[in-house]
């Protein structure tokens, strides 16, 4: 049975909305009648995906590089006026980055994998959180890996960023615990996207099923049901906590 929470009223951000995870996660959102504004660094396909769905509900496409800051501010501001405010901000743009040793890592491709994991989050949630403060009410999911628990062999730069994902959610829901703003991180394993069927080798993905008790990938449509309830307002008391969507991997 698919359950929907009620978002009527409310004003959501999905970073990497266009495609994949963010797109399951935009649908998500507007079945429950949230307005949703997709930030995306593919403009076209962000503008490509808004039309399919603008049946389905209220969508505001941006072409957003949020490892920008003046990306990301222009992009909050672009969303408050044409929608009054944000409710709900989805963290869930990201990259997985070269597979290799560290030994062998660029130092240029681990900076690039750190700025759009870790410094866009950061980006987003401060500009969106003042918002969230001043009318006491605000739910922020931030997306991280199970990477981010265990640590990945020939993926540091994914894992180390996915790890400070989870640093940087506990700090902020602390920060936020005197409000009506919950800030709550999720874990899932591997699924099959197409930014996974593109940039990780075969011998990578392999490695990572065979970690999966359940024996597969976990679906975009299961990851964006647990969103679902993390963005909503019966998410009421949990924050600076980590969703586990692993399959049986994870082990705290």
């Amino acid at each position: 049975m698919t359950i929907t929470y009620n978002y009527a009223g409310r004003v959501a951000v999905v970073t990497g909305g266009a495609q994949s995870i963010g797109r399951a996660v935009v649908e998500k959102l507007l079945a429950g009648n949230a307005a949703v504004a997709i930030w995306d660094i593919d403009e076209a396909s962000a503008h490509a995906t808004a039309g399919e769905l603008k049946a389905a509900g209220t969508v505001l496409s941006l072409g957003v590089d949020v490892s920008d800051e003046q990306a990301v501010n222009a992009a909050c501001a672009a969303t408050i006026e044409r929608f009054g405010r944000i409710d709900i901000l989805v963290n869930n743009a990201g990259v997985n980055g070269l597979n290799a040793k560290v030994v062998d890592y660029p130092a240029d491709e681990w900076d690039r994998v750190l700025r759009i994991n870790l410094r866009s989050q950061f980006l987003t949630c401060r500009a969106i959180v003042p918002g969230m403060i001043e009318r006491n009410y605000g739910r922020i999911v931030n997306v991280s890996s199970i990477a981010g628990k265990e640590g990945n062999p020939n993926a540091s730069a994914y894992s180390a960023s996915k790890a400070a994902v989870i640093g940087l959610t506990k700090s902020l829901g602390k920060e936020l615990a005197a409000y009506d703003i919950a800030v709550n991180a999720i874990t899932p394993v591997t699924a099959d996207t197409r930014m996974v069927r593109e940039q990780v080798s075969k011998e990578h993905l392999a490695y990572m099923l065979s970690k999966i008790p359940r024996g597969r990938t976990v679906t975009v449509e299961e990851i964006a049901a647990t969103i679902g309830f993390m963005a909503s307002e019966e998410c009421s008391f949990t924050t600076g906590f980590t969703f586990d969507i692993s399959g049986g991997r994870a082990t705290y």
